[in-house]
């Protein structure tokens, strides 16, 4: 079985609806603050104020040893942060003050390797990113306020996205994706109310959610397991029926195993020459059907 232990989460929104935040709910978080604006957060917990990439390139796992999170805030300053430490220190891979093809793949390898050192000291890593609207049509596409090809290292390094929208004149975070927004549900949340600032519940909305989510993976892991287990059984065992008897026996428990057990078990009862009796819901042998 696969145990997820951390999770890489991007949460993003439009200005003013709480991200930082809401992030500041997850458990025991540190906030490495690009944007310079985690003193706007309600009930700020530990901040580092990141000047340059230089400030985090060197983060161990002491440094970080009594947290659980780790908060990026924003994703989108971050990786700037990080193409001028690129372009620094190697020239090569700029061009006119900006980064060259080949600088962006560094760029690339370099912030997956830092999200894989974070999750690598067993921490979950919260990615906030700003909104930005973008007109196709008549349609409104929500985007993340990422330059260059950046967002699509977020998007391909992330475990969950969701963005905070304003419904009903309360805000509710919105995991699944949709024709003009991005998301990522693996746990099949779809949304959920923001409980508000003031309420006990907010304290620890993100680190309950995150909870929920990791729970959910590992019971859909231990039932694939289970699964994938039915299926070895009966590849196993198939081959030896010899019968109607030994068929309909495991007819109940081969519809439990999914839809392509009961094809395998369909395909040996053909091969014994047996066919189903809907009225009993039973595999015969054919002759005794003729009869």
């Amino acid at each position: 079985m696969i145990e997820v232990k951390s999770l890489c989460f991007t949460i993003y929104s439009q200005p003013g609806l709480g991200k930082t935040s809401l992030a500041f709910t997850a458990s025991k978080p540190l906030l490495l603050d690009f944007d310079k604006g985690a003193y706007r957060a309600v009930d700020r917990k530990d901040v580092v104020q990141v000047e340059s990439w230089q400030d985090v390139a060197s983060i161990t796992a002491a440094d970080v040893a009594s947290y659980d999170t780790i908060i990026i805030d924003t994703v989108g300053k971050a990786l700037d942060a990080l193409a001028q430490d690129i372009i620094r220190t190697n020239s090569r891979l700029s061009h006119g003050g900006a980064l060259s093809q080949q600088g962006w793949g560094q760029l690339g390898v370099r912030f997956s390797a830092f999200l894989k050192l974070l999750r690598g000291f067993g921490k979950d890593v919260i990615l906030i990113a700003h909104m930005d609207e973008q007109k196709d049509g008549d349609a409104i596409k929500e985007r993340l306020k990422i330059s260059g090809g950046s967002k699509d290292l977020v998007l391909t390094d992330s475990d969950v996205i969701a963005r905070i929208s304003v419904l009903n004149r309360s805000r509710h975070l919105l995991f699944s994706p949709t024709d003009t927004a991005f998301g990522k549900d693996p746990a099949g949340i779809g949304e959920m109310p923001v409980p508000d600032a003031s309420s006990p519940e907010y304290a620890d909305c993100l680190a309950n959610i995150i909870a929920r989510i990791k729970e959910g993976l590992n019971a859909l892991s231990e039932a694939q397991i289970a699964r994938k287990s039915e299926v070895e059984w009966f590849r196993e065992h198939l081959p030896k029926f010899t019968g109607a008897e030994h068929v309909n026996g495991v007819l109940a428990r081969a519809r439990a195993a999914g839809r392509d057990v009961v094809v395998m078990l369909h395909e040996r009862a053909k091969a014994l020459g047996l066919t189903h009796d809907k009225a009993t819901d039973q595999y015969i042998s054919q002759q005794k059907d003729a009869a």
